[in-house]
């Protein structure tokens, strides 16, 4: 329980407990006030009149007065009966004062003080009974506030007993920890179990102990030699190494950032990345992401001149967290930047790319060639084939349709990779370019018996784009659909504005993609696995250059089992 929460209850309980007593005070003093009341006030008054009835029946009687006074108080006691039998005995009286009037007999008058002295004798027997109960209530009240009284006794006694105690003990225990550390015992630990603000602060405490006791166990010469072996090891990697603090002060530099920067470690060291990135171009291209958000880590190719030629970086952010001793919550203390020579695999790359390029423009005439021959031997005129040559001249047709498609497939992502795409981007309308993709995938569809629907919007605006290379992206995504869909299905192209945005949507029901695979779906040779549909893999990777290229955007949605759909976004005013 929460110190606090302890004193809060102790002092409320005291106060509730001095308002009971004070409350059951009141009340019992307020019983033994109105019981005297009664007393007082409705039978003393009755004594008091019959008293001077009896002195005024006397005068009467000797000196002969009037029955003035007499019927006064006589009136006076009419209207003071409060017991039982006493209204009786008032009438009764009245009744024989008023035969004395008439006859003044000695035996009237007897009459008259019989009851008087009646009505003397019920007011004394009530005084007396109601001084018994006035008694009672006394005593119950004496009893009532002595059991209160002691019941507030024994807490109070146990509240000051316990309470100060469960406040100074934790105190006395800090504090000798605190002497303990103080003369370097940081071994020293405070315990306490309970869940209160001492149990807080003996976690800081020792927490605090903790730091000192590593500290105190560290040597400084051994953590010199390692501070040198660290920079050693930085200084001999043959990979630009930048190291930075939480607030983007440059803390190292090794040698082989020092070269390809052209700064000596005394311009850079200790001093602020903004500051150093304002007179180094290529310091500025390390940090501006850095500067800009500590979370990134996306690598990332830089050229810079280097090894007098052009070479090839990758570079990676790596943000350095740890957890200080004693606690559980990890914090930012920096980041380090390091720069990859990839170099070596750029330039396979390249080979690799120009290979390709050079293979598939190759290939391309001797193709164009096999399909000319081809298509003279299904002439006629040249001679008739039996049915097994037909079957196989189109077996060679489909083959070599194949072929071609790869080549110009490679050729595409080639010229992508190289750079040398040109795009041709123009307002133009989009309703005769999806018309083309979808008359150029009819033949397939129709093989395939899958039925394409066309679903667009009435007065769509001019969209930015390249035609030739859009309505090529188009019908590879409504062969893909056609491809992947069962027969006798559909397959659904959906164009629709939103806001300055032309979207168009090519929707299947066939197999789907798994959602482990979405992530990868548009990279370069990639094709999900198991999957035994004819491709090369480079058809949505080179539909994403292209669109990309072109300011657009294109994007997969796509469940196992549920079809998939690949949507277009193109600017209808500018470019993405």
């Amino acid at each position: 329980m929460r110190i606090k929460t302890k004193l809060t209850l102790g002092v409320g309980l005291l106060f509730f407990l001095i308002v009971l007593l004070v409350g059951l005070a009141v009340r019992q003093v307020h019983k033994l006030s109105n019981d005297t009341e009664n007393i007082l006030v409705a039978n003393y008054n009755s004594l008091d009149y019959s008293r001077n009835m009896l002195k005024e029946l006397e005068k009467i009687e000797k000196e002969g007065k009037s029955f003035k006074k007499f019927d006064s108080f006589l009136l006076l006691q009419s209207k003071n009966i409060t017991e039982i039998g006493e209204d009786e005995f008032t009438q009764n009286l009245t009744d024989d004062v008023t035969m004395y009037k008439k006859q003044r007999t000695s035996i009237l008058a007897g009459k008259i003080r019989n009851d008087i002295n009646d009505i003397m004798k019920l007011n004394m027997d009530a005084i007396q009974r109601k001084s018994n109960i006035a008694s009672k209530t006394a005593q119950d009240a004496i009893l009532w506030i002595s059991l209160t009284g002691t019941a507030c006794f024994i807490i109070a006694f146990t509240l000051l007993v316990n309470l100060p105690s469960n406040i100074a003990n934790p105190i006395k225990n800090l504090t000798d920890s605190i002497r303990q550390i103080a003369a370097k015992n940081y071994h020293q630990r405070v315990h306490f179990e309970d869940h209160n603000e001492f149990g807080d602060l003996a976690k800081s405490f020792n927490t605090m102990a903790e730091k000192l006791q590593e500290y105190n166990e560290s040597n400084l010469s051994k953590l010199m030699m390692e501070k040198k072996r660290i920079e050693t090891l930085i200084n001999n990697m043959h990979d630009p190494v930048i190291g930075l603090d939480d607030k983007n002060i440059i803390l190292f530099v090794n040698e082989q950032a020092l070269a390809i920067s052209g700064l000596k470690a005394t311009d850079v060291i200790g001093k602020s990345a903004k500051e150093v990135a304002l007179s180094n171009d290529l310091i500025r291209s390390l940090l501006q992401h850095l500067v800009g958000n500590q979370s990134e880590k996306k690598s990332e190719t830089l050229k810079i001149y280097a090894d007098k030629k052009e070479s090839y970086f990758e570079k990676q952010l790596v943000p350095i967290g740890i957890i200080p001793t004693g606690e559980k919550e990890k914090i930012h203390i920096g980041s380090f930047i390091i720069l990859r020579n990839v170099t070596a695999y750029k330039e396979l790359d390249e080979a690799k790319t120009n290979f390709i390029a050079t293979v598939s423009h190759e290939f391309k005439t001797p193709i164009a060639s096999m399909k000319m021959s081809l298509q003279l031997l299904e002439n006629e005129g040249i001679g008739k084939l039996n049915p097994e040559q037909k079957e196989l001249v189109h077996s060679i047709y489909d083959d070599a349709d194949r072929l071609l498609k790869t080549t110009g497939e490679l050729l595409n992502i080639t010229q992508v990779e190289s750079g040398k795409s040109k795009m041709n981007i123009e307002f133009c309308e989009i309703k005769p370019i999806i018309t083309q993709a979808i008359e150029s995938t009819k033949n397939l569809a129709e093989q395939n018996r899958i039925k394409l629907e066309l679903l667009i919007e009435e007065n769509l605006p001019e969209v930015q784009i390249d035609k030739e290379k859009t309505a090529w992206v188009i019908s590879n995504l409504i062969s893909n659909a056609i491809r992947y869909s069962y027969e006798n299905s559909s397959v659904r192209v959906e164009v629709k504005k939103t806001f300055d945005v032309v979207s168009i949507s090519v929707i299947d029901s066939g197999l789907g993609i798994s959602s482990q695979y979405k992530d990868k779906i548009f990279d370069k040779y990639f094709r999900v696995p198991g999957t035994d549909k004819d491709g090369t893999g480079l058809g949505l990777a080179i539909s994403k250059e292209f669109i990309e290229a072109q300011g657009g955007v294109i994007s997969v949605e796509s469940e196992l089992g549920s079809g998939s759909t690949f949507s277009i976004s193109c600017s209808t005013n500018k470019l993405f």
